[in-house]
């Protein structure tokens, strides 16, 4: 089973970028279909993106769009969230998750779809 570390998160002012990583171990991540999501405070955790196996495509909630990048790196065994221009609503834990498919360009926005998840990096933006 593959194991997921999310880093990147910090404080960061409005208008300000992050990229956050999430560092897979364990098995090869070019398996895996992955997932960024988040939960802020007092909320049930929420789909931000997703990544095909391949690459190819990728999907995201509406308020991201624009603004956000997922991106992965098969080789380092790394998926991305580049994060611009960001808002105080972007305030929350966020979650990488993967699940192993056979379908190289599927994508999916529904958390039950994964099976491994990581242990999350605090994403904080002031206003």
């Amino acid at each position: 089973q593959v194991q997921l570390v999310e880093s990147g998160g910090r404080l960061v002012q409005a208008g300000e970028s992050l990229r956050l990583s999430c560092a897979a171990s364990g098995r090869t991540l070019n398996s895996y279909l992955v997932g960024w999501f988040r939960q802020a405070p007092g909320k049930e955790r929420a789909f931000v993106a997703t990544i095909s196996r391949n690459g190819g495509n990728t999907y995201y909630v509406d308020s991201v769009k624009g603004r956000f990048t997922i991106s992965r790196d098969n080789a380092g065994n790394t998926v991305y969230l580049q994060m611009n221009s960001l808002k105080p609503e972007d305030t929350a834990v966020y979650y990488c998750a993967a699940v192993a498919i056979v379908s190289v360009e599927a994508v999916s926005d529904k958390p039950q779809s994964y099976d491994v998840w990581g242990q999350g990096t605090q994403v904080t933006v002031s206003s």
